[in-house]
């Protein structure tokens, strides 16, 4: 028996899909390892979205390179969107990987290793379909929190924002059937997982390409009734189809968490039609108006670009505004990227790296003023809290996350007192930094 390794890199999405990677493997035979040095496959999940991304996944490919070359008999696997987007390439500049699969053929790969075996029928790059789309009969092993986990709706996407690579990575998008999503969470919640985090490019276009055009909403409202779960979040709705009946879900369900994940992408007109996103900043305030007085109480978390292809200062000027004045819960910024086969990737007025750098810093700066101040607000309250396991570094303390933290990309919540992981507890806050919480536990487990 074979052992496996895998590190996934790049987002919820790409773990989804490690895990239906290993799910085949463990179904084929392997046995699956947290060693890499202990394997005789290493897989290498990769993210191709931004420069920055292909930078770590070929650091990555190439750590792997000198851990397959301590050992004969070892495989290398380079998969995801890197391989799918430069397969051809990587199959000449890296001669140490065995195995190159896109974002589409990755349930093959027991398959492919047995043909690994003749040096003659070495795969070639894969240059097939831009995605699959597993249901919930596929097999997956879980490599993520035991208690929270991704559950991916639909595939790929149809939006044409100029800064994107993903549509020609991943295919148009394509959803999955109402009933397969429901049967998967019931068999997450059987397992043990108390928190969903439903995951695509889009959410907002889930059901459109289906039959029977069952919404998001639709959906949510069947996942809301399953047992077990406690807290069902949305991460990534396009503003565009943020509708009343979604707001509606989100505010009345009780296992839909209060929490909403947008990216805005930026807030002066010029640079929205530049980036191809279809809102002006006066439709994103009304959006952000309707959102508040629909859903009081909501976490809203965002996301920005700057050192866009002609943004000007004024332009930066108008995003740090509009963020000032919005006080948005939870930002997150990136600087821009010019990847190869955009349309923004031949736009003039291409900004230095150290003006987009300067620009993150000072929306950074601003965003830790704004989510201290929040913070603050809380101080002297008892919120309910996940407790996921210990605090690294702290004895003391244990680590877990408010229903307004999503796991991964919010902050935390360190916490004293008795509790254990996998409880939900209520814990009063006594002390805040910028992007964490500090409480004790004042209540015994609430579900």
């Amino acid at each position: 028996m074979e052992k496996v390794h895998i590190l996934s890199l790049g987002c919820p999405k790409n773990l989804a899909d490690s895990e239906l990677m290993l799910g085949a493997l463990a179904g084929a035979g392997f046995e699956i390892t947290l060693d890499p040095d202990d394997a005789q496959v290493l897989i290498v999940n990769t993210c191709a979205f931004i420069e920055a991304a292909k930078r770590e996944s070929i650091e990555a490919i190439v750590e792997a390179g000198r851990i397959k070359g301590q050992a004969a008999g070892r495989r290398l696997v380079v998969a995801g969107c890197l391989a799918q987007r430069y397969g051809a390439e990587l199959r000449e500049q890296l001669p140490e990987v065995d195995i190159l699969v896109g974002t589409g053929n990755f349930l093959d790969l027991p398959e492919l290793l047995r043909r690994t075996e003749t040096p003659e029928l070495r795969p070639i790059p894969y240059a097939g379909a831009a995605h699959l789309l597993a249901g919930a009969a596929a097999p997956r092993v879980r490599i993520g929190d035991s208690i929270s986990a991704y559950l991916k709706i639909s595939e790929g996407c149809n939006h044409k924002c100029s800064f994107c690579i993903i549509p020609k990575i991943r295919g148009s998008h394509e959803s999955r059937p109402l009933e397969d999503i429901v049967a998967e969470a019931r068999a997450l919640a059987a397992d043990g997982v108390r928190e969903i985090n439903l995951i695509a490019q889009d959410l907002t276009a889930y059901g459109r390409d289906l039959e029977l055009r069952p919404s998001l909403a639709q959906l949510l409202g069947r996942l809301d009734r399953i047992e077990g779960l406690r807290w069902i979040r949305l991460l990534y709705c396009y503003p565009n189809f943020v509708t009343d009946e979604l707001l509606g879900a989100i505010a009345e369900l009780p296992r839909v968490v209060k929490y909403i994940d947008m990216p805005l992408q930026h807030a002066d007109d010029e640079v929205l039609r530049a980036m191809r996103r279809e809102r002006s900043a006066a439709a994103l305030r009304n959006l952000l108006d309707r959102i508040r007085r629909r859903v009081p109480g909501v976490t809203l978390r965002t996301s920005f670009i700057v050192g866009f292809p002609g943004e000007t200062e004024q332009a930066f000027g108008r995003l740090l505004d509009f963020v000032r004045e919005e006080q948005f819960d939870r930002v997150g910024v990136f600087t821009y990227s010019r990847e190869e086969k955009t349309a923004a990737c031949d736009m003039p007025d291409q900004l230095p790296e150290r003006v987009k750098r300067a620009r993150r810093s000072a929306l950074m700066e601003l965003q830790a003023e704004i989510s201290l101040r929040k913070n603050r607000s809380l101080l002297g309250r008892e919120l309910e809290a996940l407790v996921e396991g210990e605090a690294e570094g702290r004895a003391t303390r244990m680590r877990g996350r408010t229903s307004g933290q999503a796991p991964e990309i919010d902050g935390m919540v360190l916490l004293k007192g008795e509790a254990h992981p996998g409880e939900f507890v209520r814990a009063r806050i006594d002390r805040v930094l910028s992007y964490d919480l500090v409480g004790e536990v004042t209540g015994g487990v609430v579900y």
